[in-house]
């Protein structure tokens, strides 16, 4: 897998966007836990106060406070806050806070003024526990006589500062020992109890700071939202880019592919290495991109806010993700090896499958669709069972995560419920934590899917690496030679013995021959005997074992495959057509020959009339591999290709056996008057075919047994004789 991320290079900018997107979007689900925690303690609970700091207080509350702090507290409160009575009433801030404060106009009061966070946190901390022992105090003019805490009050005036404070003191350190949860929020209510009694609208303070704190976590929301759309659409280019990467050179390595690397890959596997295995690789690198760097950034951030929150119940995430994780590891360990085997079958599938198509006619001339459909039940029933078992697997997964999920809210409501009675937390800190908690175990859930499904990404990386690891048995040379502009075409076979890749034996043993320009040079024996091997050796679709191949006295190997192949019309035993018409079908060796051109090839091909006969001429259709022609067009067409680029050297391999004798009659002598000037080689069944070559060179088991033209053959070559026997009559023979 790692071999294949070379490939992102290109995308390493868009890689980097991803990442810091990811990091937003994370740290944007960090932070919604945390205000919808504000929005239920803050916004509902204490009715909108954020804090035992009031903005505004009438001055006996004032008075009440100053006996609970020591000369320094009180000093700064002094400082903070500003007294407005009657007598200001040309003071601007008067009339602001008198429309506000309706009281303000019967009594005065004490105004919040310097409200810097620095100030605000001072006060906060020295203010809470006064708050928390006024709780006791209820101002109502209905009410006669004292309350305990106003006696209290009356006491700790009376009392000098030295001992009021050594009382206050010794009050202070009790109640600290309290959860501070149940302090804070005492705190917060008396000083909303005392916005009510100075005409306050709490409603309206309510409703904004959860308007405020709603819409700030929309935006949030938003904001997430956003970048994970935005990381969704880049991802997808990101691996689309890499699959169009992927195929490109795969495809490019599979077009360089010399006849020896074909025979180590089936058709199938190159199909589905190119097809499926890339698509596993694109979509694994998905959820690579989305998931692998946004889990850890969602787990760490959330266990850290976890632990700021409240440490105590933090054993239940460990709980939780040591279920999960034990879940994970069995699930891979199981499923690991059936991913390796599903690109196998895959690929057996596809053999079948193509096999059945290519060969449906010989499967129904002998009945054998049968024992077909068996072979291709057995090969689908075999990926099917693999990709059910799998899928089973994946099936038990959501359902038992769900399941520990589910028990890890319940645990956490369970314990949480104990701790927000005793007040050492608040609902809304229980409602967050059981969030951060889901975020935590989603976070290892998507890095434990990733890792479950790298195996069989990995598997497909590994069968497409192998593609792109193969260094071609034929390449071209570091400084190519070139011919000269008038090379005739001369090919000269010196000593040249040829053997397979991984056989015993050698398939050519020492042929030595030559072919002029002008001249027709044919290869005739049984079958088997090496005629066709002999041919490919000339455009180095295989090159030779030993001995050397050479044309215009240059070895091929010595020039650039696409010079040497430049030279060459080559016409395969099977006619392979394209899809597209007769004309892109006639131009594939030389894109830009006109029309008289390609009607000239046609011509002398013999396949001029069928073409003229078609209602499109030129532009009648040709199905994928010419399906829609019949065997011999297809021969014709492929002939017609050959001679429109006008090459110095014809290969005919076996090329003319779909041709009636008609046919091949007339084919042979338009050849010979358009090939004059051109070496032409024809391997050939039929002696019929080449009764009048220039030279036939007689094959035997690999071995030269005879050159020579036909009637010095019939008298020195016995191979050569028994093929005409068994081809000609006895007058035929005679001549």
């Amino acid at each position: 897998m790692l071999k294949i991320m070379r490939y992102m290079k290109p995308f390493a900018g868009s890689i980097l966007l991803i990442f810091i997107l990811l990091f937003m979007q994370a740290m944007a689900d960090l932070e919604l836990p945390a205000y919808m925690s504000q929005i239920v303690n803050v916004g509902i609970q204490q009715r909108g106060v954020e804090k035992p700091v009031p903005e505004v207080m009438r001055q006996a509350k004032m008075d009440q406070l100053m006996l609970l702090l020591d000369e320094t507290e009180r000093q700064l409160l002094t400082e903070s806050y500003q007294v407005l009575s009657r007598q200001d009433t040309a003071d601007d801030l008067y009339q602001e806070y008198l429309q506000r404060y309706p009281l303000l106009a019967q009594e005065p009061l004490v105004l919040l003024t310097d409200q810097t966070d620095e100030t605000s946190q001072h006060l906060e901390s020295i203010l809470t526990i006064p708050f928390f022992l006024l709780s006791g105090f209820e101002q109502d003019e209905a009410l006669e006589g004292l309350t305990d805490i106003e006696i209290m009050l009356e006491q700790l005036a009376q009392l000098p500062e030295n001992l009021r404070a050594a009382a206050l003191n010794e009050l202070k350190e009790d109640i600290s020992l309290l959860p501070e949860g149940i302090i804070e929020q005492t705190a917060v209510a008396v000083v909303a109890q005392e916005y009510q009694l100075i005409g306050f609208d709490l409603s309206s303070l309510q409703n904004s700071y959860l308007f405020r704190t709603g819409g700030l976590m929309l935006l949030i929301a938003l904001l997430g939202a956003s970048a994970s759309i935005i990381v969704g659409l880049i991802s997808a280019r990101v691996a689309a880019g890499l699959g169009r990467d992927l195929r490109h050179d795969t495809f490019k390595k599979v077009t360089n592919f010399s006849n020896a690397e074909f025979d180590s890959f089936s058709t199938a596997s190159l199909i589905t290495r190119s097809t499926n295995d890339i698509q596993q690789i694109q979509m694994m690198l998905v959820m690579l991109l989305r998931l692998l760097f946004y889990a850890p950034i969602l787990g760490i951030g959330g266990i850290f806010k976890v632990i700021d929150n409240n440490l105590s119940m933090a054993w239940i995430i460990a709980v939780a993700v040591a279920a999960l994780m034990t879940l994970i590891i069995v699930l891979f360990n199981v499923a690991m090896p059936k991913f390796k085997m599903i690109q196998k079958l895959v690929d057996r599938v596809n053999l079948v499958t193509r096999e059945m198509l290519s060969g449906l006619m010989v499967i129904r001339a002998f009945n054998n669709q049968k024992e077909q459909e068996d072979k291709f039940d057995k090969a689908n029933r075999d990926l099917t069972r693999t990709n059910l078992f799998v899928s089973r697997l994946m099936v038990l997964l959501w359902p038992t995560m769900i399941l520990i999920m589910n028990g890890t809210s319940l645990l956490i409501i369970w314990i949480g419920a104990g701790q927000v009675e005793q007040g050492a937390m608040q609902v809304g800190d229980v409602m967050a934590f059981i969030q951060y908690t889901m975020q935590i175990i989603m976070s290892f859930l998507m890095v434990s899917m990733v890792f479950i499904m790298m195996p069989r990404a990995s598997v497909s990386a590994q069968r497409i690496n192998e593609v792109l690891l193969v260094k071609p048995v034929i390449n071209d040379p570091e400084k190519p030679a070139a011919y000269p502009q008038s090379a005739p075409g001369l090919i000269e076979f010196n000593d040249v013995c040829f053997r397979y890749p991984n056989a015993e034996n050698d398939v050519l043993n020492h042929i030595s021959f030559t072919a002029r320009p002008g001249e027709t040079t044919a290869f005739i024996g049984s079958t088997g005997c090496g005629k066709s091997t002999l041919v490919n050796l000339i455009p180095r679709f295989y090159d030779t074992t030993q001995g050397q191949v050479l044309i215009d006295h240059i070895d091929v190997k010595d020039v650039s495959q696409a010079e040497l192949r430049k030279r060459i019309g080559y016409v395969p035993q099977k006619g392979i057509l394209f899809s597209g018409d007769v004309a892109s079908n006639v131009r594939y060796g030389k894109e830009d020959a006109d029309e008289q051109a390609l009607y000239k090839a046609l011509d002398t091909a013999q396949a001029a009339d069928f073409v003229q006969d078609s209602e499109q001429k030129l532009a009648r259709p040709i199905a994928q591999n010419g399906s829609n022609v019949s065997g011999g067009q297809r021969q014709r067409l492929a002939i017609a290709r050959a001679l429109a680029s006008n090459p110095d050297i014809f290969i005919f391999d076996d090329s003319f056996s779909a041709l009636d004798y008609r046919t091949d009659a007339a084919l042979r002598k338009a050849l010979f008057q358009t090939t004059s000037h051109s070496t032409v080689l024809i391997v050939a069944q039929r002696i019929g075919t080449i009764l009048h070559a220039d030279q036939i060179i007689v094959l035997d088991e690999g071995n030269i047994v005879g050159i020579g033209k036909h009637k010095e053959l019939l008298r020195s070559c016995e191979v050569y004789r028994e093929i005409a026997a068994s081809q000609l009559s006895e007058e035929e023979l005679a001549v």
